[in-house]
């Protein structure tokens, strides 16, 4: 009877292993605020399910994600960074970008504020009040998407951040977040990252709402005819549950600490 329960546990065993093996793999590079927040947690399991798949994350900058994506190393990419993502289709490493979802980019900072960039009129005006008064800033310094924003902010305020105030992490925007708030240092971050942060920094929101923190994703699928070898009819169909009425709804009502992390189009 006992080695009768062995086989059988063996037997078990040995189809999960098999069934595992031969489910569909699907590789995503994306960034770090769609891991860090969570999001994916909620978002993937469901797809996972119905398809009959796994889902491999890749959760890097966004600058590192499209370069997976140029290298035929991921089948598809969620990123945020518009520009990078409608060249990145038009030199014809993707095929038919979609929008997903939104958020915004907050600058946070501690409360004493020593740049005085709280009430500022623009988020330009906070900018350069920040590196006129060599107050810390931290930088992602990594070529993600909030680093990309970073560095058009910087230059639409007229100024080439550098010296012994501007310090960069190359790191994602978790530890981004910690490093300012031990160096009581000013960030940008996603809005997604520091929602699920914030409870373990004393940093706060010192400048949001400006036109220029809009903060859009989209999902590409790599293009087959570059890189015949990508699982191209799993990533379109990742792309179509994305921007579909089950993955819109799961990213529109996923919520931490009763706040919304992100926004969808109201498709």
């Amino acid at each position: 009877m006992k080695t009768l329960r062995i086989l059988l546990s063996s037997l078990i065993l040995s189809l999960l292993l098999c069934g595992l093996a031969s489910a569909e793999r699907l590789r995503l590079a994306t960034t770090t605020s769609t891991e860090n927040s969570g999001l994916l947690s909620v978002l993937l399991p469901p797809f996972e399910k119905a398809r009959d798949c796994n889902v491999d994350v890749i959760a890097v900058g966004t600058g590192k994600a499209i370069k997976l994506g140029e290298a035929g190393d991921v089948d598809v990419i969620l990123v945020h960074a518009k520009s990078r993502e409608d060249r990145f289709v038009e030199q014809g490493f993707g095929v038919n970008r979609r929008d997903v979802m939104y958020n915004d980019f907050v600058l946070l900072g501690p409360a004493a504020d020593p740049a005085g960039i709280k009430g500022a009129a623009s988020v330009s005006e906070a900018m350069k009040r920040i590196a006129e008064t060599g107050a810390t800033f931290v930088s992602r310094g990594d070529d993600s998407g909030t680093h990309t924003k970073e560095k058009k902010l910087w230059e639409t305020a007229g100024v080439q951040p550098k010296g012994d105030w501007y310090l960069e992490a190359g790191r994602g925007m978790g530890e981004v977040i910690t490093m300012a708030t031990e160096r009581r240092g000013y960030t940008l971050s996603d809005r997604g990252t520091w929602v699920a942060y914030k409870d373990k920094s004393d940093l706060q929101v010192l400048g949001e709402g400006d036109k220029g923190l809009f903060n859009p994703y989209g999902v590409i699928p790599v293009n087959p005819a570059r890189h015949p070898h990508v699982k191209a009819q799993l990533a379109e169909a990742f792309a179509e549950y994305l921007t579909g009425a089950e993955g819109q709804g799961i990213i529109a009502g996923y919520r931490m600490n009763g706040e919304p992390l992100f926004f969808t189009y109201g498709k």
